[in-house]
Formats: C-alpha cells, sequence, structure tokens
C-alpha cells in the first residue's frame, strides 16, 4: 500500500497558473503493457502526415507535426489530459518548486478559449477580480484561440513583477473585460484562522499543500489553547480551494474522523490506480514527517463542523467534504462543489517530453463518484453572487463520465422535466447586486458564514430555493 500511494500520492485539478501543480509523477508507463498495436489505422496516419509533408503549402518540421498529433490524442480524451514537449514538461517540472512567476488561476479549455476555473486567494488573479467562468480570449495582443493550452499557459507564467493584460469574456456583461495583471510567485498560506467568539473557531484552507496537514493540526491547537478548552462548533471553510495534494486531504480529514476510517479510495484499470486511504499516519504522513496528528486534541473528533463550499471548491477539497460528510461527521453548506472526481498522473517519455493522463476516479466512503457531479451540500445557501456564473467539470468539454451516474437509466417521464425547466427558471431569475470584490472571508458581509455559525448554534437558517444539481451531460 506504502508504495503504491508514494507512487500516486497527488491528485490535480485543472492546471494551475503560478502554483503548485498537484499531479503525480510516476513510471507507471513503463508497467502497462503494450497492447497490439492497430497496423491499418497506423497505416493512414503515415499516408495523411506523407500528404501533409508533401502537399501543405508551406514546409512543415516532422517534430511539429508529431507533436501536434499527440497533443489532439490527449486533448481528446478529456480536459484534464494533454500532452507535454520537453520544453513544457521543463515548466511543468519548474512549476511544483515555485521557480516561476504566475497569475495564479486554475485553467481549463473550452472552445478555443482558456476558460477561469478558480482563481487562487491572495494571487493576483484573485486580486484583480477574476471569476469562476471567466473566458479569456486575448494575452495582451495574442488572440487565445488558435494555442493549446500549454501555450496559453506558457504565456501567463513569466518573471515576477511583469505584466500580461488579459481580455476575458464574462456573462451578463457586453463587452470585453481588460485586466492588467502583474505575475508574482505564488505563495499562498494554505491554512488561515479566526478565533471567532468564545466556544467557536474558524479554520480556512485555501490550497493542499505539503504542510498543509501540519499546519491544520498547529492551528487546532492554538485554537484549543486560546478558547482554554473544546470549542462547541467550527467552521472549516474550503470555498475556492482547487485541490493539491492528496496525502494533505486525507490528513485533513484525519484531524476530525476517528482512526482508520476509510477517507476516499480510486479506481482504474492498472494496479496502482487502485487505493484505499484511510484516517491513517500511513496513508497521510510522508516518510520521515512522522505523526503529525498524535497530539491534536481528542476533543476534535467530536467538535460539530461545518464545511462550506462552492462551485470553486475541487478535487482534494471534494475529498475532504465527502469523507466527513459521509461519515456524518459534519454539515456541508453553500452550493454545489465543482465535480473533479479524476487522478492525473505524469507519465514521462524517453525523448524528454510527458503526458498528464487521466488513470482513476475516486470515490467517497460511501461509494459515491464526484466526477461531473460534485459534492451537494446539506444545506444550500447562495453567496449572493449569480450563481449562473459559476463553473463545474459537468459544462467542460469532453469531461469524463460518472459511472454512478443513477439518472442514465431513469425514463424521461420519470425525471419530471416540468420540475426540472421550474427549477432552472427560479436560478434564471436571480437577480444580484454584483460584487465589487472579492468577498472577504468571515466578515460581516460573509452570508454563508454567517448562515454556518447559525448551524452551530441551533438558530434558524435563511436557506435559498433549492435547485437541481448540475447534472453530467448525457
Amino acid at each position: 500500500m506504502r508504495s503504491s500511494f508514494e507512487k500516486f500520492g497527488f491528485i490535480g485539478s485543472g492546471i494551475l497558473i503560478g502554483v503548485l501543480i498537484s499531479l503525480n509523477f510516476s513510471a507507471l508507463a513503463e508497467k502497462v503493457a503494450p497492447s497490439q498495436l492497430p497496423i491499418d489505422d497506423l497505416r493512414v496516419f503515415a499516408e495523411v502526415f506523407g500528404k501533409v509533408k508533401s502537399d501543405y503549402v508551406e514546409p512543415v518540421e516532422d517534430k511539429k507535426l508529431i507533436n501536434e498529433a499527440l497533443t489532439g490524442m490527449l486533448s481528446g480524451l478529456d480536459p484534464h489530459s494533454t500532452f507535454m514537449d520537453a520544453d513544457a514538461y521543463k515548466d511543468l517540472q519548474a512549476g511544483t518548486q515555485g521557480e516561476f512567476g504566475g497569475l495564479g488561476i486554475e485553467v481549463a479549455m473550452e472552445d478555443g478559449l482558456v476558460k477561469v476555473v478558480s482563481p487562487i486567494e491572495d494571487s493576483p488573479a484573485y486580486k484583480a477580480g477574476l471569476k469562476s467562468g471567466d473566458l479569456v480570449m486575448k494575452l495582451d495582443d495574442t488572440q487565445v484561440r488558435g494555442l493549446t493550452l500549454n501555450e496559453a499557459v506558457k504565456k501567463m507564467r513569466g518573471k515576477p513583477d511583469t505584466k500580461i493584460t488579459l481580455t476575458v469574456l464574462r456573462k451578463g456583461e457586453p463587452k470585453p473585460l481588460t485586466f492588467n495583471l502583474t505575475r508574482a510567485i505564488i505563495k499562498t498560506q494554505s491554512v488561515k484562522n479566526k478565533y471567532i467568539e468564545k466556544d467557536y473557531g474558524y479554520v480556512r484552507i485555501t490550497q493542499f499543500q505539503e504542510h498543509t496537514g501540519e499546519d491544520l493540526a498547529k492551528t487546532l491547537k492554538a485554537l484549543h489553547e486560546q478558547n482554554k478548552g473544546p470549542l462547541k462548533g467550527l467552521v472549516l471553510d474550503l470555498r475556492n480551494n482547487p485541490g493539491g495534494l492528496l496525502d494533505a486531504a486525507v490528513g485533513v480529514s484525519a484531524a476530525f474522523l476517528p482512526k482508520d476510517n476509510l477517507v476516499v479510495y480510486t479506481e482504474g484499470r492498472v494496479a496502482d490506480s487502485k487505493m484505499r486511504l484511510n484516517a491513517n499516519p500511513l496513508d497521510y504522513a510522508r516518510r520521515g514527517k512522522g505523526d503529525y496528528l498524535k497530539d491534536l486534541p481528542a476533543d476534535y473528533k467530536k467538535t460539530p463542523i461545518v464545511v462550506l463550499v462552492n462551485a470553486g471548491s475541487a478535487s482534494a477539497s471534494e475529498i475532504v467534504a465527502g469523507a466527513l460528510q459521509d461519515h456524518k461527521r459534519a454539515t456541508i453548506l453553500g452550493a454545489q462543489s465543482f465535480g473533479k472526481g479524476s487522478v492525473q498522473t505524469i507519465l514521462p517519455m524517453n525523448n524528454g517530453s510527458a503526458i498528464k493522463l487521466t488513470t482513476a476516479r475516486y470515490f467517497t466512503p460511501n461509494g459515491r463518484s464526484i466526477q461531473a457531479k460534485g459534492i451537494v451540500p446539506d444545506i444550500i445557501v447562495d453567496d449572493g453572487s449569480d450563481q449562473s456564473n459559476n463553473l463545474h467539470e459537468a459544462d467542460l468539454a469532453k469531461h469524463l463520465s460518472n459511472p454512478k451516474d443513477a439518472d442514465a437509466n431513469v425514463p424521461a417521464e420519470v425525471k419530471d422535466p416540468a420540475k426540472e425547466a421550474a427549477a432552472k427558471d427560479k436560478l434564471n431569475e436571480k437577480k444580484f447586486a454584483e460584487q465589487k470584490g472579492p468577498i472577504e472571508p468571515a466578515s460581516a458581509d460573509d452570508i454563508q458564514f454567517a448562515q454556518a455559525m447559525n448551524v452551530l448554534k441551533g438558530l434558524p437558517v435563511q436557506k435559498t430555493p433549492e435547485i437541481k444539481p448540475v447534472e453530467a451531460t448525457k
């Protein structure tokens, strides 16, 4: 189990520009026995290759043609699989060490444009007001349409303190918006906390990084000492958290779950993609670190918890929310999460290039697949923004299907289309004032936080009309 986990220790959530990319660097490709090659189809490929070489209006290098073919092969699978040439792979490796400047946004490709999945808190993109669902159409004077995702990401990266202008299409805006950003080294503080009042605490996790588990343990101990005893309630804020390291997500879950409770399991076609990870130091404490939760006050295993999620909560965030929800250790409040329930693995190739390949799906302890579904909160509470702008995995072209989609075999008449249409109408009729900037979490303007505190105190909750969860495209 341990060796398998070390190889498969990370979960990705799109591409993060200027922030650690949570991916698994693996030699998995060496273990997969090659299947019989489709000779006839490869002959057609060679024929097309030859025709392009001989008849295209301009000469084209062999390497360019092959790389473009590989790019098309991977991008045609799902939004998160991609081919990286040797330079792109080096950029990725540098990026995981935090040695480049960026904007701090998670992005995907949609209809030839770069779509913002989520801005990273405290990053240049977040401070400038970029939002989930924004479509980047121009980078400085370069049109995005026609670029690959890797090419667009490369243009957004650069030396810290250098500037770039993004031209963005936003739903509801009559004309494109312009954002002038300054690149920076993205070093986010992954764990933040507030002592709200006597007996109540607030912890926000912005991203699952290498030291998130340890930082959470220190934060919880500090809250315990500041309160001079156990808390009566804790708000765990995972909103706009795009994910990160899987072992950190397991560690965060283990802080609140009984030892050895199942946190998440993964299923794929090869042996190394099948894992069961539990609330156990063998599955969350990296070699040499030791069990950083061993001195955590025992009362945190029973402290009432409300977990905040929204459309920007993805991947590792959904693992934590799903585990605490399935084990009935927390009430989930907010808006439906992003729905990224797939695992990406980095597979280096012999020529210095690499592929990022979707190799598994992950499942909550009760066997739910979050892929293209997300975590549906126990209590739905809007944040006061226009929910129609939210982006979900199910909105991405060629997204991976959900293997446990119960609606797949339900006749249309049973689904009650009239009720579905009414729910959509309610959503479309909602009108909220445009926010001038990001809401400060746990502030007086934070509607979802206020309702979370009401839940912990046993007070009435201001609920919003129930809206049908985002469904995967059939």
